[in-house]
């Protein structure tokens, strides 16, 4: 669920102030760590301070980030061209992927990392956003925000007219992004066709990484995106349909990732996850469910 809310101030009384109360009794029941320590936060800042920083530079590629509005913690950022023959044969599109470099700023065995380890994951609540690292890492120096030179994990692929791998590696390097946009600003500027090149070729990507999905079987299910406002006196859950452009961008990142597992089996190293097959019980239910809503799916027919 996306959170959307800004710091409200109600009168103690109010109906907002009771639901906060609640939400905040909920954090205390499920033990969520809303403060970090303060051995933590000095850790932190002093690692932001003196990072160990790679020592190439790719500061001159003009790396976009798209994000939901308000967004600081700007982990992920792309660039996209066309191949040309120097990329070598085969090769119609050259991406660039930057992944923020955290680890730069966590020190293994540290007190930042015992207490990431304790967290696992940002939590997003109705009311607040807790977050898994220390705002000063996620929200500043590791953050990928425009003009701001900072460490990442650069992917370089080389891809095929038809959207798949030709190559690809991946290295540390120093980045600054361009230019920061929102989902609804991309899916305006490319339907009226005056959008950058990185985010025209964003959509012909990542409508051919779609098409790969559906090709392989993958399932695809494009729920609306729950958005928690706040207003006078509470909150309420609104349903938002998914941009096309989510879409495209979510096809980047699965498409990084798919890339990494492959780097990772083709030299034999590496922690893949990997999901089991589905329980035939849980299969059957599923059918049932399906024919009930007029949607029947026929035997040998893979999901979608």
């Amino acid at each position: 669920m996306a959170h959307r809310a800004t710091t409200m101030h109600t009168a103690p009384d109010s109906p907002g102030a009771r639901l906060s109360a609640v939400f905040a009794q909920v954090r205390a029941e499920l033990e969520v760590r809303e403060e970090f320590p303060e051995p933590v936060l000095a850790e932190a800042l002093a690692a932001v301070a003196s990072p160990v920083l790679p020592e190439r530079d790719a500061t001159v590629l003009e790396l976009v980030t798209i994000d939901p509005p308000g967004s600081m913690d700007l982990d992920q950022a792309l660039h996209i061209t066309r191949a040309t023959d120097a990329d070598g044969p085969g090769a119609a599109y050259r991406l660039r992927y930057a992944i923020a470099d955290v680890p730069a700023y966590v020190a293994p065995g540290g007190a930042v990392d015992a207490e990431v380890r304790l967290r696992g994951q940002t939590i997003y609540c109705p009311d607040i956003r807790v977050p898994l690292h220390p705002t000063v890492i996620s929200e500043e120096a590791a953050s990928l925000l425009p003009g701001q030179t900072c460490p990442a994990f650069v992917w370089d692929v080389l891809l095929g007219p038809d959207g798949e791998r030709v190559a690809a590696q991946v290295s540390r390097a120093m980045v600054r992004s361009a230019r920061r946009y929102t989902y609804a600003e991309v899916q305006e500027l490319v339907d009226a066709g005056t959008a950058e090149e990185t985010l025209l070729l964003l959509r012909e990507v990542g409508r051919l990484r779609v098409q790969r999905e559906s090709e392989r079987g993958g399932a695809s299910l494009p729920m609306p995106e729950q958005e928690v406002h706040e207003h006078e006196g509470g909150y309420a859950v609104r349903l938002r349909p998914l941009l096309e452009a989510e879409d495209w961008n979510a096809q980047i990142s699965l498409l990084t990732g798919m890339v990494a597992a492959e780097i990772m089996l083709e030299g034999g190293v590496g922690i893949l996850r990997t999901m089991p097959q589905a329980d035939e019980g849980a299969v059957r239910r599923f059918r049932r469910q399906a024919r009930a809503l007029g949607v029947p799916w026929p035997e040998g027919m893979a999901y979608r």
